[in-house]
Formats: structure tokens, C-alpha cells, sequence
């Protein structure tokens, strides 16, 4: 798959509005993101690949894992969003961090990276078992693969479900079962045991992960706003979003002080999707 094509199949688009919501999904799931990483066997000095850096929050919690005697090398198709990863990156005053802009499959990578890692890459691939396979080139031996997608199964929910959070929540997300051309998969969790041994990878390590939260300062209620933002165009084009359903969610601006204003009402907790990892070595 070429960058172009990548690029014109995320679903989520590549707005300001876009990276601000990735930012704020790193945010959300960084705390999870971290312990998988330090349970795969992230450690100081290593240099790992980090595959759909984005806006950069996985290569930074690396950078933060591997120190200054590490390094860290981050890939995306889309040069623009690496502009923000690189800013974000000086800032934290980290100088152990190069961006690359290009298909991570086409770029010229050298093998000798201690780790390759993604973060919500491999549910956007048509073919994530070639990419582990290509990918794993780039290791030396006994280095370690390490990918966490999201699963769509069970959540996001809420707790005693609420209309309007149901009304979003059904159509900010990916649906299990048949899917547009572009849509993500929404089981790609679920499939990266399989999907590891069809790369030719050891049984590999698992771990999941699930968001919960509510009251007045949960995040959830402008992240998911945030989603059917960015996702809006694809589930017009697509028809995915009826006419009803945008009458129900109204002016997105306030939806999610309207979101917010019905959980507190009904004492509701909210459900964010799950976050399921996987780890190997190369043999």
C-alpha cells in the first residue's frame, strides 16, 4: 500500500481537529500505553521504530522509556501531522527523537532496531499481517514486536445507558461485522493473536486495557464528540449517518456539555473502547 493510498483511507481525516483529538486519545490511553510498553521489554538505551507516530504521543512515552542513550525513530504517511511531533518533541526537550515521512513499508530502514512498535496502525492496513512481516525486517534478533489496536466488541458503552450517548457512540465508531471500503477494523484487537502467528511471529504476550470514567471533568464526552467530528464526512459519504441521527446530536459545539449534563443526571459512567496489546521476539 502506498503513503497516498494510506492517506486517502483514513476514515478520520487530517485536520487541525483531527490531531487535537489524537492528542487527546493519547492523553486518555497513555497510561495503558505505558505499561504495555515497559511489560514488552521497552528499556533504557534501546532504539525502536515507532510506526503512525501521528502527533507523536507514543514515540514520547518511548523516548521517555529508552533515555537519552536510546533512540527513537518515528514514521507516518502524513508529513504535516510530523511538523506537530516534532514541535511536541523539543518541547519535552528530548533530543534523541527523528520523524520520517513516508510509508513505513517503502522506507528504507536500517536492521538493527531493538523494538518496532505501533499504536492504532494495523486496524487502518489491508494486509496487517504483511505489515508485521515487513516490519519485523527491520529488528535484530531477539528484538521485540509490540502493537496495540483498539476493540470495538464491547464498548464504548455507558452505565445505565443513556439516549444520546447511544445515538453517538453507535455511529462515532466503527461497526463489527461488514465495513465500507476505509473503515478501520473494529476487531483488529482481537485479531492480533492470529495475526502475529500468521506473520511468522512466537505466541505472543497480550494485554488489555478499557477506559472508565464519569462526572463533570471525564474526558470521554469531547473525545467522543471529537470522533463523529472527525469521522462526520466519512459516515456522510459512506451513508452511514442518517438524517435522524444528525437531528438527534444536534450542534456538536455543545454536544458534549449535553452528553456530560445527561450522564451527571443519570449517574452515569462511561466505557471507552477497549485497548488490547501484543508482544513477541523475533526468533
Amino acid at each position: 500500500m502506498s503513503a497516498h493510498d494510506l492517506l486517502d483511507s483514513y476514515a478520520l481525516g487530517r485536520t487541525d481537529a483531527e490531531t487535537w483529538r489524537l492528542i487527546q486519545q493519547g492523553h486518555i490511553y497513555a497510561p495503558y500505553t505505558r505499561q504495555f510498553l515497559v511489560e514488552a521489554g521497552i528499556t533504557a538505551g534501546m532504539k525502536v521504530l515507532d510506526v503512525g507516530s501521528g502527533a507523536g504521543d507514543v514515540a514520547l512515552l518511548l523516548a521517555d522509556l529508552v533515555g537519552p542513550q536510546g533512540k527513537v525513530v518515528g514514521t507516518d504517511t502524513n508529513a504535516a501531522i510530523l511538523e506537530v511531533a516534532r514541535a511536541r518533541s523539543q518541547a519535552a526537550g528530548w533530543t534523541n527523537m527523528t520523524f520520517l515521512a513516508g510509508d513505513a513499508q517503502q522506507l528504507s530502514l536500517d536492521a538493527d532496531y531493538d523494538a518496532v512498535v505501533g499504536r492504532w496502525v494495523l486496524m487502518y492496513t489491508p494486509d496487517p499481517i504483511a505489515v508485521l512481516r515487513r516490519l519485523s525486517g527491520a529488528l535484530r534478533p531477539g528484538g521485540v514486536v509490540a502493537f496495540q489496536e483498539i476493540d470495538f466488541t464491547y464498548a464504548p458503552m455507558a452505565y445505565p445507558q443513556t439516549p444520546l450517548f447511544e445515538s453517538v457512540s453507535q455511529s462515532a465508531i466503527p461497526h463489527v461485522g461488514d465495513r465500507p471500503p476505509g473503515a478501520p477494523d473494529p476487531q483488529m484487537g482481537l485479531r492480533l493473536y492470529q495475526t502475529y502467528l500468521d506473520a511468522g511471529l512466537p505466541t505472543p504476550r497480550l494485554r488489555l486495557d478499557m477506559p472508565i470514567g464519569g462526572g463533570a471533568d471525564w474526558p470521554g464526552y469531547s473525545y467522543l464528540v471529537g470522533t463523529l467530528r472527525s469521522l462526520l464526512p466519512f459516515l456522510q459519504r459512506t451513508g452511514m449517518a442518517s438524517p435522524e441521527a444528525l437531528q438527534t446530536w444536534g450542534d456538536l459545539d455543545t454536544l458534549p456539555d449535553r452528553l456530560r449534563d445527561e450522564a451527571l443526571s443519570a449517574r452515569s459512567l462511561q466505557v471507552l473502547p477497549a485497548l488490547i496489546g501484543a508482544w513477541a521476539r523475533k526468533p
